[in-house]
């Protein structure tokens, strides 16, 4: 990246709208639009933070009617002279003016480098530079939430406060170095011990966010699974509102896994249909069934769909037989009692309940019947379960692996510092997770091309 270049893009998505945003940001932001920009009076300059309507001009013809903002380095987005143009949102007079603004002496912006040109400048971290493209690409609440928390620095000022308690540890233990003839401790032993065991439980806190944050950023995975003809992929129809999977009173009709999202409450869950388990010879039938368990091992809720007509004893021995994990959920989803009694139904759900020790629901995913309490359920039971104790939530593997092995290295420093290790090498220890907490802020040099795989993910223009 050259910071000394003027760069400019489309910030609004491609195709043809009401109105589009052309983006430039650099030293020579202003000359350019001041080239191209005409006004009824251009007497007065050009305000930091005001708007100015005028058309853009090529050699006196008119390309566009439009609506300019200028934001003066460094009280712009990206620390830079900033300048947006709001144009007309057709194609070509989009690519006109961006071209206008490259013959001007601008160049064209690759993804994510207003962005990166304001974690350059020091304006965002690079945590919360990289939760800018979690915000754009959040399509529910949570996700909404969990980015918006980053953006603002949640995630940064947990990280800065670990960092500056280990500089004035790290410090005084340098200062034990230089005096290290001299036999002198200037570290409290006791405050660096009680330092590093909290250390130690909000690192682990931020980690163990992780499960939750990126199954909300993904959506949380939840198999519906059973046998033959139980109504899976009737529930996934009716659920999603549409005919997603194809029902049929043909045994073994879903052969493959289909996955749907569905939004509960502003949470995604990501809905997966199965085949049916059963005995069988067919050999495409057995490759679903084994993609089935596998499914079922990974998801966070496993739905048990059974019939109501089934005997109360072999639907708990169908759900002890799942072995599920501690981490997982399991409902067991009492279905078709529009077939008996609504008497019998309840009695059924509640001795299953009783019997499997889990939660049990009836309903009817062919007339619809209790569909929204399944719905309910699955959001509380999953909050219930899943709820962090930190309330800063990571959704970043990269973000997840460093907060690993800030970890470790504090452990390692607790255990140098139990067998009396010298204080060099724990000065090197405290080196290293200050090291690592560095890479998530992007407070030390870090690698360009690390760099060019984060900031590669935006869309161009941001």
């Amino acid at each position: 990246m050259n910071k000394n270049e003027t760069i400019v893009a489309l910030s609004t998505p491609n195709g043809s709208g009401a109105i589009a945003i052309i983006r430039m940001s650099g030293d020579k932001a202003l000359q350019i639009l001041l080239n191209i920009f005409k006004r009824k009076n251009e007497t007065s300059t050009l305000l930091h933070s005001r708007n100015y309507f005028g058309t853009i001009e090529e050699e006196a013809k008119i390309i566009d009617e439009v609506v300019c903002s200028y934001y003066k380095n460094p009280k712009s987005y990206t620390s830079e002279d900033l300048v947006e143009i709001f144009c007309h949102g057709s194609n070509y007079i989009i690519q006109t003016i961006i071209a206008l603004c490259i013959k001007n002496g601008a160049r064209s912006a690759t993804a994510g480098e207003f962005t990166q040109r304001a974690f350059m400048h020091g304006k965002l971290d690079l945590s919360q530079a990289e939760s800018v493209a979690d915000l754009i690409a959040s399509e529910n609440n949570a996700q909404h939430q969990i980015a918006m928390s980053q953006m603002r620095g949640g995630f940064s000022n947990e990280l800065k406060e670990m960092r500056d308690a280990l500089i004035n540890f790290a410090a005084l233990i340098e200062l034990e170095l230089d005096f290290s003839e001299e036999d002198v401790e200037f570290v409290n032993r006791d405050a660096f011990k009680a330092l590093l065991v909290n250390i130690a439980k909000k690192v682990e806190q931020l980690r163990n966010s992780f499960s939750y944050g990126n199954a909300i950023k993904k959506g949380i995975p939840v198999a519906i699974i059973g046998k033959p003809n139980s109504g899976k992929s009737t529930l996934l129809n009716t659920l999603m509102n549409e005919d997603r999977a194809i029902v049929s009173d043909i045994a073994g009709t879903t052969r493959d896994t289909i996955e749907e999202i569905l939004h509960i409450n502003g949470t995604a869950f990501r809905l997966i249909d199965t085949a049916g388990l059963r005995e069988t010879v067919d050999t495409i039938e057995q490759f679903g069934i084994a993609k089935t368990k596998q499914k079922t091992k990974d998801a966070s809720i496993v739905l048990l769909m059974v019939d109501i007509a089934e005997d109360v004893n072999d639907i708990v021995a169908q759900y002890v037989n799942l072995q599920l994990e501690n981490h997982q959920i399991g409902i067991i989803v009492v279905n078709k009692i529009d077939n008996g009694s609504a008497g019998d139904a309840y009695n059924t759900e509640e001795a299953i309940a009783t019997l499997a020790k889990t939660n049990a629901i009836a309903i009817s995913a062919k007339q619809k019947l209790h569909i929204d309490k399944l719905g309910n359920l699955l959001l509380t039971e999953y909050e219930k379960k899943n709820t962090p104790s930190s309330d800063v939530i990571i959704s970043n593997i990269r973000h997840y692996e460093a907060l690993q092995n800030i970890l470790e290295t504090v452990k390692n420093i607790q255990e140098a510092m139990l067998a009396n290790v010298s204080s060099e090498l724990i000065a090197i220890d405290v080196r290293m997770a200050l090291r690592y907490i560095g890479n998530i802020t992007g407070e030390i040099e870090v690698d360009r091309d690390i760099l060019g795989t984060i900031f590669g993910k935006f869309c161009i223009g941001k």
